[in-house]
């Protein structure tokens, strides 16, 4: 069923906030945590200032980059090759999930970010999944989109399938649908309270003008069932798509758009987006733009990450900041006040000119 209403405001809940406090808690007893790579990594010259000056730190006024780490960066665990990380997530008990898109999801220590368990994933049949977005449900399950019809599945700890959540005939890909083959559900995340699931295109279909992406929710019906509901523009800007979203407690997202030139490197910019007041889009079969009564999900810039300091990263390819890499996957892992504590993974397409690279960020909302 349909639902044609914007989001609800939702409130934090205590168990968020608890679960939150697990995380920060392990996060700040690993804050020796430094990069991988030159030995001088985030350590200032001699003649420089301190990098733990809030100054030398600062993104923008909203967001400023703590640390970054290196350290899973071509690494194997239990004979799978630890990377190609698309999505990010943070259980209850507050451990810490990793998505690759070769179908394999991590458990990963969130202190440390040393695996503890891999499972492998496929769909019914057995074959592999082009796996992009993931969210872990309240009673543990997760939450798995592919990109190659596109799909959300849910999955037991042990990576059973457990169901398949209903998608849109018009975001199947071609010829099916009018969504192109790798540019389809790649962010994924749950509204607090677990009753609303979103997930967002990375690009447009056909018959929506270039950069306007339509996300999907979907809402709870009993305790695990999820049904339809609606759907919302955002626009991106030119020549980005959406490779992740993450929900705040409010109601609203945080959204990562990223892009790649040959021969320059990455573009990644963080937006806070608010749906509250968007028109449902479900019953409109072209979207060309914010006229025709079409209100389109509003966004405020909070960051281009070209403007971090670099804190000493190095880059294996041409970047117009080497700190810059893939970065696909973001999941908020605490809160105090408004300021988010946020944490992204690059995916290095198993690539040795590119990097799994873990950033931590502090962001105002």
């Amino acid at each position: 069923m349909s639902l044609r209403r914007p989001l609800r405001l939702l409130r934090p809940l205590r168990t968020q906030r608890s679960l939150f406090a697990t995380f920060t808690a392990a996060l700040a007893a690993a804050g020796c945590l430094t990069a991988v790579g030159p030995a001088n990594a985030n350590s200032p010259s001699a003649n420089s200032p301190s990098v733990n000056s809030p100054a030398t730190k600062a993104c923008s006024p909203a967001v400023s980059i703590d640390r970054f780490s290196d350290a899973l960066d071509k690494t194997t665990y239990d004979g799978t090759f630890v990377g190609n990380f698309s999505a990010l997530a943070v259980g209850r008990d507050g451990t810490l999930a990793a998505l690759s898109d070769r179908s394999s999801l991590f458990t990963l220590d969130p202190g440390t970010l040393a695996p503890t368990s891999v499972v492998p994933l496929a769909d019914e049949s057995g074959a592999p999944l082009d796996s992009e977005g993931l969210a872990v449900d309240r009673d543990g399950t997760r939450l798995v989109s592919s990109e190659t019809e596109p799909s959300v599945r849910r999955y037991s700890r042990d990576g059973r399938v457990l169901d398949r959540l209903p998608v849109p005939d018009a975001l199947r890909v071609a010829p099916a649908g009018r969504a192109t083959v790798n540019q389809t559900f790649e962010g994924l995340t749950l509204l607090p309270g677990g009753r609303t699931l979103l997930a967002s295109m990375e690009y447009a279909i056909s018959g929506d003008a270039t950069g306007i992406v339509r996300w999907q929710t979907w809402e709870r019906h009993g305790k695990k069932r999820f049904a339809l509901g609606a759907q919302y523009a955002y626009r991106t800007d030119t020549g980005l798509g959406v490779p992740e979203v993450a929900a705040t407690s409010d109601g609203r997202f945080l959204v990562l758009e990223r892009g790649f030139t040959a021969g320059v490197g990455n573009t990644v910019r963080l937006y806070l987006a608010d749906p509250r007041h968007a028109t449902d889009t479900s019953g409109i079969a072209n979207l060309t733009g914010q006229g025709k009564g079409v209100r389109l999900v509003r966004k405020t810039l909070l960051a281009d990450l070209v403007n971090c300091p670099s804190l000493g990263a190095t880059a294996k390819q041409p970047q117009p900041n080497p700190l810059l890499d893939n970065i696909e996957g973001m999941v908020i892992t605490g809160r105090t006040g408004k300021r988010l504590d946020v944490l992204l993974v690059s995916d290095d397409n198993q690539n040795a000119v590119q990097t799994t690279r873990f950033y931590y960020l502090r962001v105002r909302a």
